[in-house]
């Protein structure tokens, strides 16, 4: 494949350079090339250093001091929440929840709004793509509550059969719930359509967007998601911080996650009474330092520009869906790049993915090898684990071409 100079989107040499893990040797003459964003994203100078301003210049705690640092954090803190709102969409940062990263935030709606919602027989729909994430706390429910869990199932080049979920949403699902994009196969899925069927249907729609807020301009108001889900070490942001975007009825009506700290309004000795949102679902000191480098994140991506990026990362999975079909006895997994993220998983017949993960590190190739937190969508596929390469705004076309050199080196050391 031919890339036309004319095709790049981004000042790629200016992006890389806001970076300073990639001027990083792993040895000797051998740059890092970092692949496994999907698991997580390198960060910019620009979060590092409004983190680092925060701990060296403002570092109090938020909305209950009333001495000049602790009102400089909690206006830098609640900022960060207004940016996320406007950056998916949404009107009102009092749908914005901090959690701890995304998992987080799909367990506080399966033991909040599910276990105040739904009873012994009720039906929960997922896919079969679904990382842990969104199933465990979903099987734990039906532990608990004896709900039923059914999958959307997955064709062989990695998209969902609408067929069977049309099917499912036949049986009057209350909730369905399902990935924006998936770690493993790439694929983007039809969120909006999939969400208004789901109404249609009646039941309530809960979104993990971990592997999309950070690729995709997302709108979650366009959407129309009830619960959206996120986490801001995937998108140049820091780890400890997650973020969970709840319609604003639902919130309202739902028991508080945690007790303790912010969440409390007023408590007596037999009774309490839970704070406004968003703090309600918010107990405890918060992720402050978090939230501010989160901000950060925000305001560096807008700067790029999330459209810019999206179509960077579609040039650099052609260029790597099309090499790779040049490897001898590689096998891909998920959809073309029509219906793609930034992610391409892939086996050799003969070699473990451990073994391929391992070797390219040798040449400074970070990319990610095992099962990738997607037991389920393996099994379907009959493998124990793949080789995962992820892509982001800082990665080139150079560094792809620099993969499949590796994988050669691969093939020869086992030949």
């Amino acid at each position: 494949m031919h890339i036309d100079p004319d095709l790049a989107v981004l000042d790629i040499e200016y992006v890389r350079g806001q970076f300073p893990v990639l001027s990083r040797e792993i040895k000797p003459g051998v740059p890092l090339i970092y692949l496994d964003s999907a698991a997580t994203s390198q960060k910019p100078r620009q979060v590092i250093e409004a983190m680092s301003t925060y701990y060296e210049s403002q570092n109090a705690n938020v909305h209950r001091g009333i001495h000049r640092l602790a009102e400089e954090a909690t206006v830098s803190f609640e900022s960060a929440r207004e940016k996320v709102a406007q950056f998916i969409g949404i009107e009102s940062a009092r749908q914005i929840i901090f959690t701890r990263n995304a998992t987080e935030a799909i367990n506080l709606v399966a033991h909040s709004w599910a276990r105040a919602n739904l009873k012994k027989g009720d039906l929960i729909i997922l896919t079969e793509m679904e990382h842990h994430s969104n199933i465990v706390p979903w099987q734990i429910l039906a532990q608990e509550r004896g709900v039923r869990l059914a999958f959307v199932s997955v064709t062989e080049d990695g998209l969902l059969d609408l067929n069977s979920f049309h099917d499912l949403l036949g049986e009057k699902p209350r909730l369905v719930a399902f990935t924006h994009m998936s770690n493993m196969l790439g694929t983007v899925n039809p969120v909006k359509e999939m969400t208004r069927l789901s109404h249609d249907a009646g039941a309530v729609v809960l979104i993990d967007g971990a592997q999309a807020v950070p690729h995709l301009p997302v709108n979650v108001g366009d959407i129309g998601a009830d619960f959206y889900a996120f986490s801001a070490h995937k998108m140049c942001g820091p780890t400890g911080i997650g973020v969970l975007y709840g319609r604003e009825d639902l919130l309202e009506e739902m028991p508080p996650f945690l007790g303790g700290g912010d969440m409390i309004k007023r408590v007596q000795l037999e009774s309490f009474t839970a704070n406004d949102l968003p703090y309600k679902f918010e107990a405890g000191t918060p992720p402050i330092a978090e939230g501010v480098g989160l901000g950060a994140a925000i305001d560096f991506l807008t700067s790029i520009g999330m459209d810019a990026i999206h179509q960077h990362e579609k040039l650099l999975i052609g260029r790597m869906l099309d090499r790779l079909e040049e490897v001898p006895g590689v096998r891909v997994y998920g959809p073309s790049a029509d219906h793609k993220g930034g992610v391409a998983s892939f086996s050799f017949v003969d070699i473990h993915p451990h073994d391929v993960a391992q070797i390219l590190d040798s040449h400074g190739i970070a990319v990610r090898a095992g099962h990738h937190c997607a037991m389920p969508i393996h099994e379907k596929f009959g493998l124990p684990a793949t080789t995962r390469a992820s892509f982001y705004l800082y990665n080139t076309v150079e560094e792809v071409d620099s993969l499949i050199e590796g994988l050669y080196k691969v093939k020869e050391i086992f030949s």
